[in-house]
Order: structure tokens, then C-alpha cells, then sequence
């Protein structure tokens, strides 16, 4: 056994499960916290949501340049390493800035190579373990368990010390991510290992071209609106519920609840797949979004929200582990990362919206503002289920 440990902690898929434990713990602390920190600063609720879509406008046209060079370098683990060193730097920048401009440049600045890096680590870790036999879902948990250390971590401290160490804990989490990526494997195949990857279906995409065939992108279109339904939570749901009266110390434990529901539908996702389908975990997220949006805009105590946040672990981690599933299904390894990183350029295009929208919605109407993002989740329903009447599923 004490030479069995050693070898499973260097597999490729523990040191991609660290990379990704540490991945998102500055998106943990920044969901908790930014839109606080912002408010603290005198930033209005239009500012905010310019702030948090900024980064995301900008990624609308580096993105799937991004995937073009990742696919085409001889490892997308190059890509995937510059991209979390450059994210661990930058945000030293935001110590030194205290009004909207400056806020706006170096959140931009740092949240960029992140959301670069995103499509292009989940595409290499999916070829990575379907090539090696094993899953997916089992190293992307990680990432779940890192969001939630750092949330509840964040939520312990900002209740002892203040809104004040956000940048802070922000630059430490980015440096631990940076720090991680060294130590990422090579993810294509070499010549001479074998390879367990399923075979394609013939109406796989190996080029771009056909990912934009109706019944592949209204899923890609569907799920993209479902995900951007997130956030007003992400960028307005702790703000909105300190204002309607829910404690400061609950605020990171309803934050936490939710990715722990991810954590169990990812340790479970490989069951499910093989009585679902990709496109009908889709949809079902898409309407248990719906009920679980309208349920937030009427809830008023932290037992409400506490079920409702549960349900993160259908309308996100489900809706995640399906649409990664979905694309790699039905998409070549030679356009693996564009494939993935055109998916992130929909949902992209979805969230700016989404937060432009959002900003005024919520100083207008205030916590009943879910209803917008119930009304969004009810369309990518829609969509879904058109596709699923143009193509029908194949086991």
C-alpha cells in the first residue's frame, strides 16, 4: 500500500484534481464577497454589474482564439499554465485602486486569463480521462470542494475582520491556483499509449462548421441562458440578501450549501449518464431553474433559501457535467478546446446581457428580480426541447 498512495497522488488525474481544487477558489471568494466590497467603495448597482461583465465582454473575442491555440499547440497544458500565472499576478493591482475606473481595469485584467483558461482545461481533462478509461466528473469535483473551502473560509473571516480582506484573500487564492498549474500533466495522448476514448457517432463535429447545425446549437444556446440565469445570484445574491434581513454569518453558509450539492451530483454523475441523456439532464436543469429562481424572489428566511440553494446541484452541476458531456460526445479531439471555448463564448455573450440587464432589474425591483432570471431559464427549456424533437438522442 505505501507504494500504491505515492503513484495514485502523481497520477495525471490527481494533479489535474489539484489544479482544480485550487482553480476556483478566487471565483469562491469573489462570489461572496465582490459585490460587498464593491458597495463599500460607493459603487452603484449599474457600476457592479458593468464590473463583473467587463471581463466577460472581452473574453467574447479572445475566447475562441484562445481554443485555436490550445488545440493547435502540442499540449493544451502550455496554454492552460501561462494563462493561471498571468491570473496569479495581476490582482496584486487591485490593492491600489479605490474608484470605479481603476476597479473596472484591473478586475478585467485580472479575471481574463481565467476565463481563458476555463474551456481549455475542461476540454483537456475530459480527452484526458475518456483516453485513460477513467472520470471526468471525479477530478472536476475537486474544483466544487475547492469553491466551497474558500467560500466558507471567506465568509468565517469577512464575519471577524470585515469587507476589508477581500483583496487580500482574493491574491492569495489566485497565487495558490498559479502555483498548482505547474504541476499539470500532459494531457493529449503519446504515440505509443492506449487510448479508451468512445468512438465517434458519424454525425460527430470535426469542424467547426458543423458545431452551428440546428439540433447541436440550441443545447449549446439553451444552456448558455440557464447559466447566465445564475447571475444575479452571483453578482447581486449576497448584497440583495443582507438587504431583505438575512444575518451576515448566514450569508457564507447559504454560499456553501450550493456547491455541495454539485460535490454529490458529480460523485454520482456517472450513474446518471447512463440512463439519461446529455440533452435530457439539460432540460430538466433548465426547469428545476425555473422553480428554484421564483422560489428566491418570494423567500424571506434562511430555511427558504437554504432548500432553494440545494437545488444548485441540479441547475448547475448538472447543467455543467451535461453541456461538457454533451460537447464531448458529439465533438473531435482536433476541436476539442474550440468546441468547449465556443460554448464559453455563448454563455459569455449571455452573461453580459444578462448582467446589463440585471443591474438596473435590481435597483428597480430588488429581490424580485429572480423572476427575469426564471423567465431566462424557462426560454433555454425551450430550446433544449426543440432540439430534442429535431434530433432525437442516441445511446
Amino acid at each position: 500500500m505505501a507504494l500504491i498512495m505515492p503513484a495514485r497522488l502523481a497520477s495525471p488525474e490527481a494533479r489535474t484534481g489539484l489544479y482544480y481544487l485550487t482553480m476556483f477558489m478566487p471565483a469562491g471568494v469573489a462570489s461572496l464577497l465582490l459585490p460587498v466590497w464593491l458597495d463599500s467603495k460607493g459603487i452603484s448597482e449599474e457600476q457592479i454589474g458593468i464590473i463583473n461583465a467587463a471581463p466577460i465582454f472581452a473574453m467574447i473575442v479572445l475566447n475562441l482564439v484562445v481554443g485555436r491555440i490550445a488545440d493547435k499547440a502540442k499540449d493544451w497544458r502550455s496554454v492552460i499554465v501561462a494563462g493561471s500565472i498571468l491570473a496569479a499576478v495581476v490582482p496584486l493591482g487591485l490593492g491600489f485602486v479605490d474608484e470605479f475606473w481603476g476597479i473596472l481595469l484591473f478586475w478585467t485584467l485580472a479575471t481574463i486569463p481565467f476565463l481563458a483558461l476555463e474551456p481549455v482545461i475542461d476540454a483537456a481533462a475530459m480527452r484526458m480521462t475518456r483516453r485513460r478509461g477513467s472520470d471526468f466528473a471525479l477530478v472536476r469535483v475537486w474544483g466544487t470542494v475547492g469553491y466551497i473551502i474558500a467560500t466558507a473560509l471567506a465568509g468565517l473571516i469577512f464575519g471577524w475582520v470585515g469587507i476589508a480582506i477581500f483583496v487580500p484573500l482574493f491574491i492569495v487564492a489566485s497565487l495558490m491556483r498559479g502555483g498548482a498549474s505547474l504541476s499539470l500533466p500532459f494531457f493529449r495522448a503519446p504515440d505509443n499509449s492506449p487510448d479508451r476514448s468512445p468512438v465517434l457517432d458519424a454525425d460527430a463535429a470535426t469542424t467547426m462548421r458543423q458545431v452551428f447545425r440546428p439540433w447541436f446549437l440550441l443545447p449549446l444556446i439553451g444552456t448558455a441562458l440557464l447559466q447566465a440565469s445564475h447571475f444575479v445570484l452571483m453578482a447581486f445574491g449576497a448584497l440583495l440578501w443582507l438587504r431583505i434581513g438575512i444575518p451576515e454569518e448566514a450569508i457564507g453558509l447559504l454560499w456553501g450549501i450550493a456547491p455541495l450539492g454539485e460535490v454529490i451530483v458529480m460523485l454520482f454523475f456517472a450513474r446518471i449518464a447512463r440512463r439519461f441523456s446529455a440533452r435530457h439532464l439539460l432540460l430538466a436543469a433548465c426547469l428545476l431553474a425555473v422553480v428554484r429562481w421564483s422560489g428566491v424572489a418570494v423567500a424571506s428566511e434562511v430555511w427558504q433559501l437554504a432548500i432553494l440553494q440545494v437545488m444548485h446541484m441540479f441547475t448547475f452541476g448538472l447543467a455543467y457535467l451535461g453541456v461538457v458531456n454533451f460537447i464531448a460526445n458529439w465533438t473531435g479531439e482536433s476541436i476539442a478546446a474550440q468546441a468547449q471555448s465556443f460554448f464559453t463564448v455563448l454563455r459569455q455573450v449571455s452573461n453580459v446581457i444578462a448582467l446589463l440587464v440585471f443591474g438596473p432589474l435590481v435597483a428597480i425591483f430588488g429581490i424580485k428580480s429572480f423572476y427575469a432570471a426564471a423567465a431566462l431559464a424557462a426560454v433555454g427549456a425551450a430550446m433544449i426541447f426543440a432540439s430534442l424533437i429535431i434530433m432525437r438522442t442516441k445511446r
